[in-house]
């Protein structure tokens, strides 16, 4: 009798066209509560991702003939137009050559170890705030859930307490536990889904960063023309 109850309540909340707001002032004070941290995870998430989005996009732009350029000023030894180049592109790989290029004069591993360093900044950079993003793909779900468990037990209480159980008397517990799970898992899924891609994004950044690094140190090794 129970389950066919919830059942009934179920069908009547499918059949009814009601707006977002409406359904979340039926999910009660608790159903309420649960939604709006949701929806403050949702913004954050959304914001980091953007922000990371452009910022990842900025550092991915590089001229294809950077290093070319930069080539050219050091078998000229004019160092300092090539240091000029960097200071005007302003990318990871540009920070990282330019400390190469400030090194220039020291031993090759001095030099190397330089342009590491400045290259595991400038990721650690591009990764700020994805940790957040990540913590709340993970933590959405588990809000939702609480939820979930809440507003079923709100839901059975009533049962046990009720003489005559209605869908009405059990409206407000079901709303809960079936709307935060819903949305819990919505913000969850996009959060993951949008970390995920921004980390696609930053090892594609890694790999040109550490393939320029490359290139550049194999510059000053070779033989002066």
């Amino acid at each position: 009798m129970q389950l066919n109850t919830i059942l009934l309540l179920f069908q009547e909340v499918t059949a009814e066209k009601e707006s977002f707001l409406d359904i979340i002032i039926k999910g009660g004070p608790l159903g309420i509560a649960i939604i709006v941290v949701l929806m403050i995870l949702s913004f954050i998430g959304l914001y980091i991702f953007i922000e990371r989005n452009s910022t990842i996009s900025r550092a991915s732009k590089v001229d294809e003939s950077f290093m070319a350029k930069i080539r050219s000023n050091v078998q000229s030894g004019a160092i300092g137009a090539a240091r000029g180049l960097c200071q005007s592109t302003d990318t990871p790989i540009s920070n990282m050559i330019e400390k190469g290029l400030m090194r220039i004069g020291r031993p090759l591993d001095d030099i190397q170890t330089a342009v590491e360093n400045v290259g595991n900044l400038e990721v650690t950079r591009l990764e700020n705030r994805m940790s957040t993003l990540a913590t709340i793909s993970g933590a959405a779900p588990m809000i939702g859930f609480f939820g979930t468990v809440v507003g079923m037990i709100m839901a059975f209480r009533t049962m046990a307490n009720e003489k005559n159980v209605t869908p009405d008397v059990l409206a407000e517990g079901i709303y809960v536990a079936l709307l935060t799970t819903a949305f819990g898992l919505l913000v969850g899924i996009l959060s993951f889904v949008g970390y995920n891609y921004l980390v696609a994004r930053v090892e594609k950044v890694v790999f040109n960063m550490e393939a320029t690094s490359m290139e550049f140190i194999d510059l000053l090794q070779e033989p002066a023309g």
